[in-house]
Formats: structure tokens, C-alpha cells, sequence
């Protein structure tokens, strides 16, 4: 199965495609506050590596408003993208990353990202950390899958 894990941001967004446990792309949009270009790269992303699921972080609340509306906007932008390419869409909180990945709910930025280098057997940690959140959500969500299918 090959997944392509969203990190949402207001102009930075996150993503990385891993199949089968190893990487196949992954990078950062600067969407540059134009939720044109965020939904323009996010096809692009679907275009040319065809996932079979897209998995994007939850919307959490924020104490700045203003930023918490920004992100949700961004999030829609993404999910329309992925709509539109009848691509399944998976959504899961940083509690559920954090515990797919770590082990440990309340895991740390550092100790997610060093688990996303040794999971996907990786040189280096995935930077910047919008980045290596994306590949935990897409890890998220294949360890997710894999307890479905485990249960069938």
C-alpha cells in the first residue's frame, strides 16, 4: 500500500509517500498563504505517485484562533485534492501518531523524528520537521492498516 502522509500548516505543509515501509518521495509545499498553490502541488503529489490513501493530521484547537481557521482552510484545500482524485482519505491526532510511531502518546518532536529515521531505515532525520511528521502520519497510518488487516 502505498501512503501519502499530510502534515497541514498554514504555509508550510508537509508530505512523504511510503510504500511497503520504505520511502518514496517526500518534501515541503510552501504554499505561501495561496491555498491555490497548496491545492495545485497536493495534486501534482497525487498525480505522479497515484497513493492509495491519503492520511492528514486532525485539525487540533489552537490558542490563536487565527491561526487554527488558517490551517483548517489549508486542510480543506487538501482534502478537496484528494476528493476530487477519489483517493481515500485517513485522519488521525498527533495522539494517535505519536502512539503509532513512539509507542508513547506524549512523545516528543525529537523522539518521533528519530523514529521515523530508524522505521524507514532512513541516513538522516527527515528535515524540516514538517517533513518528518508527514512520514509519522503516513507510518501512522500503514501500522493502522496493518492491525485491520490483522483482525479480519
Amino acid at each position: 500500500m502505498k501512503t501519502l502522509g499530510i502534515d497541514p500548516g498554514t504555509t508550510r505543509i508537509g508530505y512523504g509517500i511510503i510504500e511497503n515501509d520504505l520511502v518514496v518521495d517526500y518534501g515541503l509545499i510552501n504554499g505561501k498563504n495561496s491555498l491555490e498553490i497548496i491545492h495545485q502541488e497536493i495534486k501534482r503529489i497525487i498525480l505522479k505517485h497515484n497513493p492509495d490513501v491519503v492520511s492528514i493530521e486532525k485539525l487540533f484547537f489552537s490558542k490563536n484562533v487565527k491561526t487554527a481557521l488558517r490551517v483548517g482552510e489549508a486542510r480543506g484545500v487538501i482534502l478537496l485534492a484528494a476528493h476530487e482524485e477519489k483517493i481515500p482519505i485517513r485522519e488521525y491526532t498527533p495522539i494517535q501518531v505519536k502512539l503509532a510511531v513512539t509507542g508513547y502518546g506524549k512523545a516528543d518532536k525529537k523522539q518521533i523524528q528519530q523514529m521515523v529515521k530508524v522505521l524507514l531505515k532512513l541516513s538522516e532525520i527527515p528535515k524540516p520537521d514538517d517533513v518528518a511528521d508527514a512520514l509519522a502520519i503516513a507510518i501512522c497510518h500503514q501500522n493502522s492498516y496493518k492491525l485491520e488487516e490483522q483482525t479480519l
